[in-house]
């Protein structure tokens, strides 16, 4: 097959050529490339670069790309690839969403480590540029062919990968994060404090909260390790980590106060809130950068004081954390799901801020979610918290079938994002209430059981 392929370019201008009754010289006034050099490329005497093809592509009338999976064969596989030539076709590629092209290119490539260190400086441009998938090809590749396996270099590729492989399936994660985490001593020292930041988080999103406290002890010993460091040095470095040093103890401060949270600790998550805010007054001169991470936090430690009163059973303070919401709308969906969950743990009316919020959430209900994002797969779980305490209260309420209709939406998306514990919980509930449901929602719900693949769980 790789046989036929090799002329198939070739084959493919010479048709065409013919078909339109095309001279080699009209031909090259169309693709704008010297004749000599366009008869050499004809005869297989000289190799066509990227820019080449590109000309060839768009005088015959076809889209741009069209001849990238046989240009890889032909010139990377059948023949002794050529940095200058692979480069460019990996950033097109990559630019056109070829991902097999790369993928089949790449695997060849990295027989021999030839270009190793290229591949690793193009993965790391994918990913500065949000080429996501193709930068994860090209990570996986490194990784597997990295002839040092306690190298820096490799550490990174692994980190690369955890960021680019989490999805919105907690036990994928899991696996992503216990591989990975290993791997964080060989980083570079501040580029630690971006990884355990990010391991912590994943680590919240499937609720392991003494894997958070333990990381978030781990980012505040190694932030002041590197804040002592820089104090002992004459001239001061450029900086590697994402942020200012103080932002990853103020972070791990409010990790510890998310903890807390979720431990039902409020007065302890408040003290901690004091502690990254007063992080926050103690940086003096900052520049525009910190200044707009000052506000950050300044504005978290706000809407988090708040919601850890509500949660304590204190909603006096609600109309202020509404009237704070609605200027930091980001904040509206897990806001909406602590409130209602406050607010059936204390058998409180929180009618009028479901009405002061109902086109938000219809909003955020017609919403699809976008798999492997971290933030995404956040708010999937926040998603499916917001619904399953909105039907509780208008369960509570006996507002039977618009609680019941909560509901569903809530194990819809517990089913599609496989969330096992959260499904039990739904079909719990459903339990209780199943004999007032609409024959609608019983048949919807059934059909939920039925792609669960629990035949036990029936309705």
């Amino acid at each position: 097959m790789i046989v036929e392929l090799i002329h198939t370019i070739r084959v493919h201008i010479e048709k065409y050529m013919r078909e339109q009754n095309l001279k080699l010289q009209h031909f090259s006034d169309i693709t704008g490339i010297n004749v000599g050099t366009l008869s050499a490329i004809l005869k297989g005497n000289r190799p066509m670069s990227m820019n080449q093809l590109d000309q060839i592509t768009s005088a015959m009338g076809l889209e741009k790309g069209f001849f990238y999976e046989i240009y890889g064969v032909e010139s990377f596989i059948e023949s002794a690839p050529h940095w200058r030539r692979l480069e460019p076709y990996l950033y097109e590629c990559a630019g056109l969403g070829k991902l097999d092209s790369i993928q089949q290119v790449i695997t060849h490539v990295t027989d021999d480590r030839s270009y190793i260190d290229e591949l690793f400086d193009v993965a790391e441009s994918f990913f500065a540029r949000g080429l996501k998938e193709a930068a994860l090809i090209l990570y996986e590749c490194v990784a597997h062919s990295e002839k040092y396996q306690h190298s820096e270099r490799l550490a990174l590729c692994q980190y690369r990968i955890f960021l680019l492989h989490k999805t919105i399936n907690k036990f994928n994660n899991l696996n992503a994060a216990v591989k990975f985490e290993p791997f964080i001593e060989k980083l570079n020292e501040e580029i630690q404090l971006d990884a355990i930041k990010d391991l912590a988080n994943l680590y919240g999103t499937i609720n392991l909260w003494d894997k958070v406290f333990e990381l978030a002890n781990e980012l505040i010993l190694r932030t002041e390790f590197q804040v002592q460091l820089q104090s002992m040095r004459r001239k001061r470095k450029t900086r590697i980590a994402a942020y200012p040093l103080f932002t990853y103890k103020a972070y791990a401060n409010l990790l510890m106060a998310n903890v807390s949270e979720e431990r039902k600790q409020y007065m302890k998550a408040l003290e901690y809130t004091d502690v990254y805010e007063d992080i926050m007054d103690g940086i003096e001169n900052p520049t525009e950068e910190e200044q707009e991470l000052i506000d950050r936090f300044k504005g978290w430690a706000e809407g988090n004081r708040y919601l850890y009163k509500i949660l304590s059973g204190n909603f006096e303070v609600l109309n202020r954390y509404l009237d704070y919401l609605d200027v930091n709308h980001e904040e509206i969906t897990i806001a909406c799901t602590y409130i209602v969950q406050a607010a059936n743990q204390f058998s409180f009316n929180i009618d009028h801020a479901l009405n002061r919020y109902e086109n938000y959430i219809v909003q955020i209900k017609i919403e699809r979610h976008v798999e492997g994002i971290y933030n995404e797969q956040a708010s999937n779980f926040r998603y499916i918290r917001l619904f399953y305490e909105l039907a509780k209260y208008r369960l509570n309420q006996n507002q039977i079938y618009q609680g019941i209709d909560h509901l569903i939406t809530s194990l819809k998306r517990c089913v599609s994002s496989n969330d096992y514990m959260m499904c039990i919980k739904c079909i719990d509930l459903y339990g209780k209430y199943r004999d007032r449901a609409s024959k609608t929602q019983k048949e919807q719900y059934t059909k939920l059981i039925d792609k669960l693949g629990v035949p036990t769980f029936r309705s």
